[in-house]
């Protein structure tokens, strides 16, 4: 998931997540240890696209790239060969943050293991007043603080009649990319959305998505 140009490492969680919660045998040190190995595996797998065709693969590598720009880099196939050693800088920059990551986290584990024994009075309120933090503090706006809100509370209303949050997550974080690309198509086309159903590709996969939308439904209806 990782190496698909705006996959990010969050829908490689959430991918290892369901598979794990599919396949495993559902203990809690298995439920753990999926999406953050596919987390990290997402993140180091974001570096390909970036520096061989100068694509960034998740949020983190979109700041890098924004980095090596501003420094005079063009990450692409170029990078390779005209500045091999800023290449093969990076990654072994990957190996050494690893090996320290490795010598930090061990002697810390049992102190972090402790927050998951904070009870939940303390815990709900710290991650709303982080949250709250962050959204306020990212954009400075009342509107968006206001807009998270609402949709927290329409995710509390989703849960307590037991839909899943995992897929309107991914929506949210793929909701740019698609966006982006479906104005692209258009524009190439003029504006005409009849392009869209002309490509037998293209129709291909509206069929798919819309296989994979109406599946879910029919089988509660089933139920």
């Amino acid at each position: 998931m990782g190496v698909l140009p705006g996959a990010s490492a969050t829908l490689a969680s959430f991918f290892a997540y369901d598979l794990e919660k599919r396949l495993g045998d559902g203990s809690r040190e298995a439920g753990v240890a999926a999406p953050e190995s596919a987390n990290n595996a997402a993140s180091t797998g974001s570096f390909v696209p970036l520096l061989s065709l100068g694509v960034p693969g998740s949020g983190t590598s979109a700041v890098l790239l924004r980095v090596m720009l501003a420094y005079g880099l063009q990450p692409g196939p170029g990078l390779v060969s005209d500045q091999p050693e800023i290449f093969w800088g990076v990654i072994v920059s990957m190996y050494l943050g690893n090996a320290f990551l490795l010598a930090l986290n061990l002697p810390l584990i049992p102190y972090i293991a402790r927050l998951v024994n904070l009870p939940t009075q303390v815990l709900i309120p710290l991650v709303i007043t982080f949250s709250l933090l962050g959204v306020l503090l990212t954009t400075f706006s009342t509107f968006d603080l206001g807009l998270m809100l609402l949709l927290a509370l329409g995710a509390t209303v989703l849960r307590s009649q037991g839909f899943p949050l995992a897929p309107l997550l991914l929506g949210f974080i793929l909701r740019g990319l698609f966006e982006e690309n479906l104005r692209r198509a258009l524009l190439l086309s003029d504006g005409q959305w009849q392009y869209l159903l002309e490509r037998p590709l293209t129709l291909g996969l509206l069929c798919v998505n819309l296989a994979i939308c109406l599946i879910p439904l029919w089988n509660r209806r089933e139920a």
